[in-house]
This record gives structure tokens, C-alpha cells and sequence, in this order.
């Protein structure tokens, strides 16, 4: 890793993490002693896992002005940014000052998820989808870059090159680039990469997520991953595409079954479905994309290619039908921690597994349209309408808290909690302000 920053002529290497805020923050080593630093880490104050969006420091146990941990890199993960010149990144973890992974360190949440897995023989891959948003600034607002329509080559064309360079950026960084298109709203892009064991794909969500900042800034355009970046406009959100694996084989795929659907897909769905009140979107600005006929999946269920329910079984490519065989989670959005996110859904996934549950029927209509008395009957019910039920929901789940242990899950509600005070308290501008460009 020595050898290629000095190859491309690096003089800072970010040390990248994710708070419980879900924003991508960073501690940079020049190349001066930068050996000791990729052993050893860097030192960080453990007060930044209570700390919120707002850069309001949250009142949690043994996390204030005494002590610290350490960002320990993952060379592995090692990347010149093509973007920012002599610059590149790492992702760490949070070690403990004794050498053992910090509790609050939620990467290693996401590793101790994927090692339960592991137990079973089996390892989750995911892809994440992103939408985002291209604005420029004018007279202290955010105006989108286009007015054009969903697919529309108008819109293409107005972002065609912010997209070039965006393309050669990620794929400089070893970034699959699956599809990229104009999506509904006015300026918004979207972008697939392509799947990976899970916390590779946790890792390289975050390097997406910077690589369409860090592009936009070049083109004097501001990149936003915001849920509900604007209130009239369309939403925003990380769609992740899961599927379990042994070895070569896609578990979730059987030939036999008449939707190619595997017990153990069903199972693990189910599980999903148990937990997702507690897994739903995270940030207060999500609930204002989490509602239901915006194609966000707002109800708890699941259905074979329906984009309202907020976990789609997405239909199979001819010729490579077992590979293409995965479910979509919807309901999640770029202002997540992806390894909060990922692991949660392996946790759920695996309560699914272990006790052997059966998803309730498919739901195929858009459940909006379906009578309220009927959707009851079903166990139809609506997702989390606010930040604060989604939170309520999560400290009520056992299952994920023990999951997340008391640490993490104590620090996570903490700040998501008095974002949704804060937020609350203010008004549209104010809650513009503080998700646009944060995320």
C-alpha cells in the first residue's frame, strides 16, 4: 500500500468510517510515518460514535471527553481516488485500545453477522442500487439540473459529463458499474454497482457514495443521497439486493419451486419481514419518502416484482436464472450506516432461518389500493411513519438489540433519537439544510 501511494504521488490517505449519524467521515495521514499509522491506526476521541448529524455530542456512557480508540485501516480496501488529486482512502475499523474490536464499531458488527453466517456454510451477497440527486447552488438554493422525465435522454444529456467521469472514476476503483440512468425526479441519477460478499459491499458503498460527491464537486455541482432532498421531488433511495451463497451455489435460488423461490429464501424473507419495523429507513428525513404509492414500500410485505412492496423478489434472467435469482430491500436509504444496515438484515435473515419461518402469501397489487379491514387480516400494516416509531420499533426488537449489542445499540438510538428532536423542532429549510449535503 506504501509502494502505490507513493506510485501515484499521494500526499493524504482519508481513513474513512460511518457513524451512527450514517454520514462517511474521515481521518487523513500524510505519507510522514504513515507505516506506523496502517499498523497502529489512528487515535479518534470515542465521543464520535455519540455524535449526531448535527455534530451534537449525545449524553452516552463512557463516550464524552475521556478516552479514545483507534481507526485500524483494512488494507484491502485501499484506494488512489481518482477524483481528488494525491489523495486516497481506507476503510478502518474502531479497535479498543487493548487490540479487540470496539463495541461501538460497526463494521465489526457487520463481520460478527457475516461469521454467524459463515456457521451455516453460507455468506450473503448484496448490491446496492443508489439514487441521488445533482443540483447546483443559486442564490442559497438547491436547484436541480434538469426538469426532464424518468429515462428521459434529455435528462441523460444534461448529466452525460458528470456521468462519464463518475464511470471512470468508480471503475479506477475496481467499482463495478452495473447500469446508470436518469431516474423520475428532476436531476436525479441512478446507479447500480455490482453484488459482493456483504461487508465488501458495505465497504464500497461507502467509496460510491463519496466517488458521486467527490465527482460532482469537480463539475461545480452538488451530489445529494438525502431521502427527500427537496419536498415536491422524488425520493432517494439505496434499494439492496440480497441472495445467500454456498460456495457456487445461490441458495436462494430452486429450480423446482414454481416461483424459483428456495425454503430457505422464504425463510430468511420471513425473517426480513419479522423484523422490519425496527430495520426501516433511518434518518427523520427518510419518513418523507417512506409513505406509501411513492414506489418506496411503505407496508410490511413482499411480492414478485412489485415495486410497493419493500421487499421485491425480482424476476430472473433468462439463461442465468440461479445467479439472477435475489430479493430487493427498498425500504432502505443512503442516509444508513451500510453496515448497520446489512448486518441488521443478516440478523433478521437468520432469525428467519434458525426458526424456520414461513413469509406470509405474496401481496401483488399495489397494498395501497387494498381495503384497510383486509389488509389487517393479512398483517398488512404500515411501516414506521415517523423516525421516532422506527426507532420505538427498534428498541422493542430483542433480537436486534442483542444482535447490535448494548454498546452499539445504546450509542445508535441515542443519536437518531435527538435527530429526531432537533429535526422536529425545526422546519423544512432547517431539515433541507442539515440532509442535502450531509449525505
Amino acid at each position: 500500500m506504501v509502494r502505490k501511494a507513493d506510485e501515484g504521488g499521494l500526499r493524504l490517505i482519508r481513513f474513512l468510517w460511518c457513524g451512527n449519524d450514517g454520514t462517511v467521515r474521515a481521518k487523513a495521514s500524510s505519507r510522514h510515518g504513515l507505516e506506523g499509522r496502517l499498523l497502529s491506526g489512528i487515535g479518534l476521541t470515542v465521543g464520535m460514535q455519540a455524535m449526531n448529524g448535527l455534530d451534537q455530542l449525545q449524553p452516552v456512557d463512557a463516550m464524552g471527553p475521556v478516552g479514545e480508540v483507534r481507526l485500524v485501516p483494512d488494507l484491502d480496501t485501499f484506494r488512489v481516488l481518482p477524483y481528488a488529486p494525491h489523495l486516497g482512502a481506507v476503510l478502518t475499523d474502531h479497535v479498543a485500545l487493548d487490540g479487540e474490536p470496539a463495541p461501538v464499531c460497526q463494521r465489526s458488527f457487520l463481520k460478527r453477522m457475516e461469521a454467524r453466517l459463515a456457521e451455516r456454510g453460507l455468506v450473503l451477497r448484496a448490491a446496492f442500487e443508489n439514487e441521488f440527486s445533482l443540483a447546483t447552488q443559486e442564490d442559497g438554493r438547491y436547484v436541480p439540473i434538469d426538469s426532464g422525465l424518468c429515462f428521459s435522454t434529455i435528462a441523460t444529456t444534461a448529466a452525460q459529463d458528470y456521468a462519464d467521469e463518475l464511470a471512470a472514476a468508480l471503475e479506477a476503483q475496481e467499482i463495478a458499474l452495473e447500469q446508470y440512468y436518469a431516474e423520475l425526479g428532476h436531476g436525479q441519477q441512478e446507479i447500480s454497482t455490482g453484488h459482493a460478499p456483504a461487508l465488501r459491499a458495505a465497504d464500497e458503498q461507502l467509496l460510491v457514495r463519496e466517488t458521486i460527491r467527490g465527482v460532482a464537486a469537480r463539475h461545480g455541482l452538488v451530489a445529494s443521497l438525502a431521502p427527500k432532498p427537496w419536498p415536491d421531488n422524488a425520493g432517494n433511495g439505496a434499494h439492496v439486493h440480497f441472495s445467500l451463497w454456498a460456495g457456487e451455489r445461490n441458495r436462494f435460488h430452486d429450480g423446482s419451486a414454481p416461483d424459483l423461490l428456495s425454503a430457505d429464501a422464504r425463510s430468511f424473507i420471513a425473517g426480513v419481514l419479522e423484523h422490519l419495523p425496527g430495520l426501516a429507513a433511518p434518518s427523520f428525513n427518510s419518513y418523507h419518502r417512506l409513505v406509501p404509492q411513492y414506489w418506496a414500500g411503505a407496508f410490511v410485505c413482499w411480492g414478485h416484482d412489485n415495486r410497493e412492496a419493500p421487499v421485491r423478489i425480482a424476476s430472473v434472467f433468462r439463461g442465468s436464472e440461479e445467479a439472477s435469482t435475489n430479493a430487493e430491500l427498498k425500504a432502505c436509504d443512503a442516509s444508513c450506516n451500510p453496515y448497520l444496515a446489512v448486518g441488521g438484515l443478516i440478523a433478521a435473515g437468520l432469525d428467519g432461518l434458525e426458526r424456520g419461518l414461513e413469509p406470509p402469501e405474496p401481496v401483488e397489487v399495489d397494498p395501497a389500493t387494498i381495503d384497510e379491514d383486509e389488509r389487517e387480516r393479512h398483517g398488512i400494516v404500515r411501516l414506521p411513519e415517523t423516525q421516532e416509531e422506527a426507532l420505538d420499533a427498534l428498541a422493542a426488537d430483542q433480537l436486534l438489540l442483542g444482535a447490535l449489542g448494548p454498546v452499539l445499540a445504546e450509542s445508535y438510538l441515542a443519536v437518531r433519537r435527538s435527530e429526531w428532536t432537533a429535526y422536529s423542532e425545526g422546519d423544512e429549510t432547517f431539515e433541507q439544510q442539515g440532509h442535502f449535503e450531509k449525505y
